[in-house]
């Protein structure tokens, strides 16, 4: 799951603000798989010239920067694979998700490579590209000295290694110039819900926003009825963070065809203002206030997900790696009772659905560059993540191959709709957000009007009012 709230690493990205602007803004050319170069006017890639071997950098050694997380058990479970099949020994430092992105912020910035490689959100490569802090992978990906042609990138889901790919140019889609990061682990976000209060209660899970605010609403009137006592009906985040806005939220403002920022006269516009997101966002607002946690400004993912697995959430519209860790056996006192759904589709009957994606970068200044691709070759290839899927948590494949897995597809197939979920809305599923480098300060202070809002404010008066805010911050 993404962190809970990066309060401290938007802190420490306002801490190295000065870098940021100072830093030349590097573009890439071409399209594919990375365009950008090294500062030295060419990538170390080039250098690796002659057959693929695993064993190239044997006796080497790398130090990666880990998040705490199931992805990460799993990988450190099998480092010993990595280091017999290539000579190569790995040392890691892991640290808790509440102050991950502040080490890796303040080590990037200094300039230092105290750390060859390193989990990352594709959101933080709008962050980290733009001052130089990323290697871009793409020459690393086109040469076949230094990768392996079992590797095989035609395998990712498309849409992830997108998710990792930009120009570093603001506002521009994702999908094109540099690869600064690998896909690595994901979460789509969708709807699971209580099997056994919608039986008692008749009812089937929603198709449209307007029958989820209805269901919402009539769950809290009607479960403790039903021996279900303090229940209400959908858990979504709330707190004034930018976690807020990204999953339920945003995947359900994107059904809707809505946007965050569009281009105008060559800058971004704020359109969460425009009169159908106005709309979309006062009905969102009402849901939590009839059918939602009644301390829902102060929710997260954990008190989400939690809320799930106590029985005190009928739904919930997050990640679906949050209702996962609920549902498997043994897990809360829901567990065996919670079923996935696709979640609402918009009017014209989308299901773009928004993701966070865990990934895997290398840093610009490593003096290690051979040795840490050949781990994030291994760390993203179909080997590691199969048995990272079959033997650990990663629930959400980011290969193909592994998604279609039989014995993946046994693992999971007794959760409730879970695999039908999975591929109704992968293909769809995507970063929804406009790429730019104020984006956590200003989900944060979206998260802030939708508090707002949901506190009995106007809603054309306060998005109109956000909008004005970040106008000038988002022009580029």
């Amino acid at each position: 799951m993404d962190t809970i709230d990066r309060r401290r690493f938007l802190g420490m990205m306002g801490a190295s603000a000065a870098a940021l602007t100072a830093a030349p803004a590097l573009s890439a050319c071409g399209a594919g798989f990375g365009g950008g170069s090294s500062a030295g006017g060419g990538s170390a890639a080039d250098e690796v010239t002659g057959a693929f071997d695993w064993k190239r950098a044997q006796g080497k050694t790398i130090k990666a920067l880990l998040n705490k997380h199931p992805y990460t058990d799993a990988l450190i479970a099998d480092l010993k694979a990595f280091s017999e099949q290539t000579g190569i020994q790995v040392k890691y430092d892991v640290f808790p998700e509440d102050n991950y992105f502040d080490k890796l912020t303040v080590d990037l910035s200094s300039g230092r490579a105290s750390y060859d490689v390193f989990m990352l959100g594709a959101y933080m490569v709008w962050q980290y590209g733009p001052p130089g802090w990323l290697e871009d992978l793409g020459p690393w990906m086109r040469n076949t000295a230094a990768t392996s042609a079992e590797w095989d990138p035609g395998d990712f889901f498309p849409n992830l290694l997108q998710a990792d790919q930009w120009s570093l140019k603001y506002g521009t889609p994702l999908g094109q110039g540099g690869q600064y990061a690998l896909p690595w682990g994901w979460e789509t976000n969708v709807v699971a819900y209580n099997t056994e209060v919608f039986g008692k209660l008749g009812l089937k899970p929603a198709e449209t926003l307007d029958e989820l605010i209805e269901m919402a609403a009539t769950i809290k009137r009607k479960a403790p009825g039903a021996g279900f006592d303090g229940m209400y009906g959908v858990a979504v985040r709330g707190s004034r963070s930018w976690a807020t806005i990204h999953p339920g939220f945003m995947t359900m403002y994107s059904r809707y065809g809505l946007k965050d920022f569009v281009m105008e006269g060559g800058k971004l516009k704020p359109a969460m203002n425009d009169p159908r997101a106005v709309e979309f966002t006062r009905k969102w607002a009402d849901m939590v206030k009839n059918g939602g946690a009644p301390s829902w400004t102060s929710y997260t993912w954990y008190q989400c997900s939690s809320d799930l697995g106590a029985k005190k959430a009928a739904m919930l519209f997050d990640a679906d790696s949050a209702a996962y860790f609920q549902a498997i056996k043994g897990a809360s006192p829901a567990s065996g009772k919670i079923a996935f759904h696709p979640g609402p589709k918009g009017p014209d009957g989308s299901l773009a659905t928004n993701m966070w994606v865990w990934s895997l970068g290398m840093n610009a200044k490593s003096e290690n560059k051979t040795a840490a691709w050949l781990f994030l070759q291994w760390a993203t290839g179909k080997e590691h993540l199969r048995k990272a899927a079959l033997e650990g948590n990663h629930i959400d494949p980011v290969r193909k191959s592994i998604s279609q897995d039989a014995a993946y597809k046994d693992k999971m197939k007794d959760l409730q709709g879970f695999l039908d979920t999975f591929e109704a809305v992968a293909d769809q599923t995507k970063i929804q957000f406009t790429p730019q480098t104020q984006f956590f300060d200003a989900t944060t202070s979206w998260a802030a009007a939708l508090q707002e809002i949901y506190g009995g404010k106007d809603a054309a008066g306060v998005l109109n009012g956000l909008a004005k805010d970040l106008a000038p911050k988002v022009a580029g």
